[in-house]
């Protein structure tokens, strides 16, 4: 089996490896696929990108498959980073991808739930969503073992395959608990194999040092990648307004910005320049290796990031007043270092922090159902641990999935997918002696002192896969 170049550099503390984004783009024989092929193969002859990253069909539009462009990149001698996405596929359509990956070669993957689908052939395509991310990873690493599965003859075992998959993470999150459900899933990522981390996009050091931070704090000790964006205006407006999701640009960064397209070379300079700090910021403190990316981004201007972030990393200290843009009352996870604009290794006291939002009157609702329902001791638990064990495997289970989703839709407005804890989602699991503190404790810590959750037969606890 071929090395892995990508995987050999970045696991090597003396190497400190690049990867740059390459977009397919819809068709199959247009300019944008034979742009980013030409572009491949210059990478591959200048000899200064590690990895190749291919977006699997980004904004939620159809694009050329990453896995078909990464096959054809392996051609070229450098190393294809598929975006592995699970927003399209149900499982067996991800085992089966992950299959066609392994025969053709492509090993390394960055597993992601991807761009809700918004548009395609004649409408909105329907999302899936079966497998989160973790999932993912677990199937991944069991492959990555021999998968074993029953069969008619007894236990079926395949042979071992080769993937390095990794994952995401965005410390630039604004809220407490979208923080904190980030580091929560970062750890889960890591259990279920994830053997390097790339954050995303943003303009704020300290943001990046904190995640750094909690990596080195927590034990996590695997490979973590900085995201530089090359970031115009157009796109910097868009952020600036969340018309992209979990990409933060503030107002003084955005003013910078427009400022710049002013210069006579319409701010290329400034942006190649804000790339060159952010390289030798990241690699000053500690990361791994940087992942580069941005819209129409010629090989060239990679390359001049990349020699003028080396010259740059002796001085990077001096370099954090440039990415001083905190989100407005954002939350940061450690104590601020007013010397070095950083932060402390001692972590933000939470307990008597006001709330980030105002807590609506479903939440009281929801929670004072479950006390009386679902907590030992109180009226209602004894009758609801009798009916669930007595609605298991039978047809009322259905019946009741189906009042889950109305309950959800009318109470929390939330999607199917459990991004909201409702009353009634609780009522598809036999939970035995399960005391959740509130809607923000990880059931890990619910679950404790042997108390156990039993999922009802063919229905999935809500409650306990948002947590967990």
């Amino acid at each position: 089996m071929r090395e892995n170049l990508f995987k050999d550099a970045l696991l090597n503390p003396s190497v400190f490896p690049v990867t740059w984004e390459l977009v397919p783009g819809r068709g199959a024989r247009e300019t944008a696929q034979e742009k980013a092929l030409a572009l491949a193969k210059q990478a591959s002859i200048g000899g200064k990108i590690c990895a190749l990253t291919l977006t699997d069909n980004p904004g939620g539009t159809p694009a050329m498959s990453a896995d078909f462009m990464g096959a054809e990149i392996v051609k070229f001698g450098i190393e294809p980073l598929v975006h592995f996405t699970c927003k399209d596929k149900n499982r067996n359509q991800i085992e089966s991808q992950l299959y066609a990956l392994d025969r053709s070669g492509v090993r390394n993957l960055l597993v992601m739930s991807g761009d809700y689908p918004v548009s395609g052939f004649h409408g909105r395509p329907a999302p899936v969503f079966d497998l989160d991310p973790i999932h993912v990873l677990q199937l991944i690493s069991e492959m990555n073992a021999g998968l074993e599965y029953p069969g008619i003859k007894g236990v079926v075992r395949h042979q071992a395959s080769d993937f390095f998959p990794g994952a995401v993470i965005s410390p630039f999150k604004a809220t407490e608990a979208e923080q904190m459900t980030q580091y929560f899933k970062l750890k889960k990522k890591i259990a279920a194999g994830a053997q390097f981390i790339i954050t995303q996009l943003g303009y704020d050091a300290r943001k990046f040092h904190e995640v750094l931070l909690f990596m080195r704090q927590h034990g996590f000790n695997i490979p973590l990648v900085g995201n530089i964006y090359i970031l115009p205006y157009g796109a910097a407006r868009m952020m600036n307004r969340n018309e992209l999701p979990g990409s933060v640009v503030t107002d003084k960064l955005l003013a910078e910005i427009d400022r710049e397209r002013n210069d006579s070379d319409k701010g290329e300079g400034a942006r190649i320049l804000r790339a060159a700090r952010l390289y030798a910021i990241l690699k000053g403190m500690g990361y791994s290796g940087v992942h580069i990316g941005g819209h129409n981004i010629k090989y060239e201007q990679v390359e001049r990031i990349i020699s003028q972030g080396e010259a740059l990393v002796s001085q990077w200290k001096d370099l954090v007043r440039y990415f001083d843009h905190p989100i407005p009352d954002g939350f940061y996870y450690y104590e601020r270092d007013p010397v070095t604009g950083l932060n402390k290794e001692t972590p933000v006291q939470t307990l008597n922090r006001p709330l980030d939002a105002n807590v609506e009157w479903t939440y009281g609702f929801s929670r004072f159902f479950h006390k009386l329902m679902f907590e030992p001791g109180k009226k209602l638990y004894g009758l609801m641990k009798t009916a669930s064990k007595k609605i298991s495997d039978t047809g009322m289970a259905k019946i009741f999935h189906n009042l889950e989703h109305v309950a959800k839709v009318v109470i929390t407005t939330a999607r199917i997918a459990g991004i909201a804890l409702s009353l009634m989602s609780l009522m598809f699991a036999r939970c035995l002696n399960v005391r959740k503190i509130s809607a923000t404790v990880p059931a890990a810590e619910a679950l404790k002192d042997g108390a156990k959750c039993i999922p009802v037969k063919n229905i999935v606890c809500m409650s306990g896969r948002m947590s967990d």
